[in-house]
């Protein structure tokens, strides 16, 4: 301000005495007419009238000659001070202008023109504001201010006609008496405005900075009245810094000693002196509390400044939040805790990879997935991937560091061997705090487990397609053994031992027979036969079946059967029993590639023996052992305790040879379990295999003997009978037979070949019919739809079902409660007729 004024005072300096000069030369001139005139009168009045006039004249010649000449001199002065005030004004640094009443420019000076421009004669204030509506409202508001006489200044920013931006200090002072114009003064303050924009940016900065600073700030003066504070220390003490300033004192924040905190305070036993910083530097422990009641632990480094014996010291103090700080790393410890619990227990594995794909973590669900003793940190990645996997891989890690975007998991296979596992590979980068990519996080999905249940489902459909192959192949083969078998018995009815054909006869039955039991064995493996455990001498079933296991395992394998002396008899289903030697004997062939020996055997086991055994499983009691052993290449011991676990195989999967599925000794096992026995292995590599298998042995009741005396009888001698059947079979060389058959023996037979025509014929002869002989599986009706048909009418009318497949294909079709008789095929005449008898005497 002091400055505006010097400036103001020197420009009056110059103006003000042209000014003065000019209006004393007009009065001179007024005063001298005046006196001329007095004087003219004056001399008319005391002399005579021409003298009068004479003396007149000269008076008002004189006075018209000094008027005269005092008109001539004050134009020439006053041009002469315009001049010179113009001159003075042109040269000047500053913009110099003049502005009217009504804000329209009188006069405007060079540096006036460089700022608004030379086209100023007819321009007023708001033109020369441009479109800057702040420049016009400051210029307008000094306008106003000088025009009732209070000078003002103020600074703008104008941009020039040629796109540049200037900083203006303006001045503006008012002019006349009274004021009728306004002086406007303009200098340049670019550089002052930048500088001054430049210190407030910083200013604001730094009072961010330290207002949002992770530590408090705050001074007190020697009374401890908060000068200022900082964001965060407010924060934590529940307050706004501008209220701690406004009459908050240390005494209402700190709790217990808060004087030592006071400028120029000694030091207490909380305070230590900062080694290397000066014992104006120190150090406290102290314990703050908010406005809500909280407290917290805080470490406070302090220095003051000012002098305390003037009562002008102040503290500089720095806070720190040691009770947050604790909690920060509590909260970190946790995290990380979790995170490292996480890491390690998590289901999958998860590894850590550095950019040359080298492990640096690796969780325990991966580590368990190595052989015992191995580590996989600072290994490659690379080591542990399949050899053919390990381009593949290589491309989705390399997608992961590129940080595009994934395609889903990677099928992958990890290690060589039977400890090969499948896996499913994620990747993703890892970003570091610049935001780049520092390293590769993988989880690694095993899927071994699904991949062998999708090969299992597999296996399992097919074998169950195979079976429904095999069973529907083994009907048929019924059918045609049924017919067979018959029609030889109704040759033999009327042939006699001594006849020339009676030899063929018997010959083509018998192997109709052995026929016949290849086809049991074919329902066995498909599962289709009906299970009848009875009581069996495992001597005369091994020798049954030794024709069979000898096509089997081929001719370059020897196969011995070694029959223990006076063996038991147990109790099972003979074709499952059958099943198991056959599956356990085709085992042994595959294992003996290069041939061998095939070795079954048998024994009784006495109480004493099954504890002697040595095996836990098995309960001390009487049991007959059969022994299958070969001399293979063995089962590793890894293997052996999952050699029972269904669709588990060593063989290679596929359908080829030397293929396995899993399926045969899960078989294995579950048939001996049903029959409540045991089976172990034993296997040596390179030396062989050896099962054990435990059947509990039988002592036949009464009911046995009776029954086994009816089988070798077959049936009673007397195999003829009165009543009327109805025989449904669509199998034309089955239905003659047994027509025929049951025809000799005495027996009045109604024949349908389809359970519609049986239908319309028991219809027709409701009444009459005693037994109903159907055939199960026909075109279009069936014989359980048959059968639910006519007993809807006749609920008591006796069935017998004759078939080729299980009685459990058929009896989910009829109803629970449901009673009939099934004669499975193949049959003869004589189990026909016998079976025909009971079920109508019953």
């Amino acid at each position: 301000m002091a400055s505006i004024t010097d400036n103001q005072g020197t420009e009056q300096k110059t103006i003000l005495p042209t000014v003065r000069s000019l209006r004393l030369y007009r009065w001179m001139a007024m005063v001298l007419a005046l006196v001329a005139a007095v004087v003219c009168v004056v001399l008319m009045l005391q002399t005579d009238a021409w003298s009068g006039a004479v003396l007149a004249a000269v008076a008002l010649g004189l006075a018209a000659n000094v008027g005269l000449a005092l008109v001539t001199l004050v134009p020439d002065a006053r041009n002469a001070q315009a001049r010179l005030l113009s001159e003075m004004m042109g040269q000047s640094r500053e913009g110099q202008m003049v502005t009217g009443r009504e804000g329209q420019v009188l006069f405007m000076n060079g540096t006036g023109e460089s700022f608004f421009g030379s086209n100023w004669q007819d321009a007023n204030l708001a033109r020369l504001s441009g479109e800057d509506g702040g420049v016009a409202q400051t210029l307008q508001r000094l306008q106003a201010d000088a025009l009732s006489g209070v000078s003002g200044h103020d600074e703008i920013r104008l941009t020039l006609s040629n796109g540049e931006v200037h900083g203006l200090e303006i001045r503006a002072h008012p002019i006349g008496d009274p004021v009728d114009k306004v002086a406007w003064y303009l200098a340049e303050a670019t550089a002052r405005q930048e500088l001054r924009e430049v210190l407030r940016s910083e200013q604001a900065l730094l009072t961010d900075f330290l207002d949002n600073a992770p530590v408090g700030f705050f001074s007190v003066d020697q009374a401890g009245q908060f000068v200022l504070s900082n964001n965060t220390l407010a924060g934590w003490l529940g307050y706004r810094p501008d209220e701690l300033a406004a009459g908050q004192d240390l005494h209402s924040v700190v709790v217990g000693d808060w004087t030592a905190l006071l400028p120029g305070q000694g030091d207490g036993d909380t305070a230590a002196e900062i080694e290397g910083e000066g014992p104006s530097t120190r150090n406290f422990n102290i314990t703050f509390q908010a406005r809500n009641g909280d407290e917290f632990r805080a470490q406070v480094t302090q220095s003051v400044v000012g002098d305390a014996s003037q009562g002008e010291a102040r503290t500089r103090s720095v806070v720190r939040n040691l009770s947050r700080e604790q909690a920060r790393r509590s909260a970190l410890q946790t995290a990380e805790r979790r995170f490292r619990e996480f890491f390690e227990h998590a289901p999958v594995a998860v590894l850590l990879l550095d950019a040359d794909g080298v492990i640096q973590e690796a969780n325990t669900t991966f580590a368990s997935l190595l052989p015992q003793g191995e580590t996989a940190v600072s290994h490659s990645l690379y080591d542990f991937v399949r050899a053919d996997d390990r381009e593949p891989v290589a491309g989705h890690l390399q997608a992961a560091w590129d940080d595009k975007p994934s395609s889903g998991p990677l099928e992958v296979a990890l290690f060589e061997g039977p400890q090969q596992r499948q896996m499913e590979l994620y990747a993703s980068g890892m970003t570091d705090a610049g935001g780049g990519i520092s390293g590769l996080l993988l989880h690694l999905i095993d899927t071994t487990t699904q991949r062998n249940l999708e090969i299992q489902f597999a296996q399992s459909q097919k074998m169950q397609a195979v079976g429904q192959l095999a069973g529907g192949v083994a009907h048929d083969f019924n059918n045609l053994l049924t017919a067979m078998i018959g029609h030889c018995d109704l040759l033999l009815l009327r042939a006699r031992p001594g006849d020339e054909t009676f030899p063929d006869i018997m010959q083509v039955k018998q192997n109709a027979n052995r026929a016949a039991n290849l086809v049991r064995q074919l329902l066995a493996f498909s599962r289709q036969q009906t299970l009848r455990p009875k009581v069996l001498s495992l001597t005369d079933v091994l020798a049954e079946l030794t024709h069979l296991v000898r096509r089997l395992i081929g001719e370059n394998i020897e196969l011995r059967i070694e029959h223990g002396r006076d063996l038991g008899l147990v109790k099972v289903d003979q074709g499952q029993f059958e099943q198991v030697v056959i599956n356990l004997a085709v085992n042994a062939r595959d294992a003996m590639a290069g041939g061998g020996a095939l070795e079954i055997s048998t024994a009784n086991i006495s109480l004493q023996e099954s504890r002697n055994l040595g095996h836990d499983l098995i309960k001390p009691d009487e049991y007959v052992m059969v022994e299958i052993r070969d001399t293979g290449k063995g089962i590793k011991k890894e293997d052996l305790g999952r050699i029972f676990e269904p669709f588990f195989t060593t063989k290679q999967q596929g359908s080829g040879s030397g293929s396995g599925t899993g399926l045969g000794l899960s078989t294995v096992f579950g048939i001996v379990k049903q029959t409540g026995g045991y089976i172990f292995p034993v296997s040596e590599m390179d030396v062989g295999t050896t099962f054990s298998i435990y059947l509990p042995r039988y002592i036949p009741t009464a009911d046995d003997v009776a029954t086994e005396r009816e089988e070798e009888d077959e049936r009673p001698k007397d195999l003829t009978g009165k009543g009327k059947i109805l025989l449904v079979e669509d199998e034309e060389a089955v239905r003659m037979f047994a027509a025929r058959a049951l025809r000799n023996k005495g027996y009045t037979v109604l024949e349908a070949d389809c359970g519609e025509a049986a239908l319309e014929c028991f219809n027709d002869q409701n009444a009459d019919i005693d037994l109903l002989v159907s055939d199960v599986v026909m075109p279009q009706m069936d014989g359980p739809t048959l059968v639910r048909e006519v007993r809807a009418t006749r609920p008591d009318l006796k069935v017998i079902f004759i078939s080729g497949y299980a009685e459990d294909a058929f009896r989910r079709n009829l109803d629970p409660d449901s009673e009939f008789e099934l004669l499975p095929k193949p049959f003869s005449l004589k189990q026909l007729a016998g079976r025909v008898k009971d079920v109508i005497g019953s």
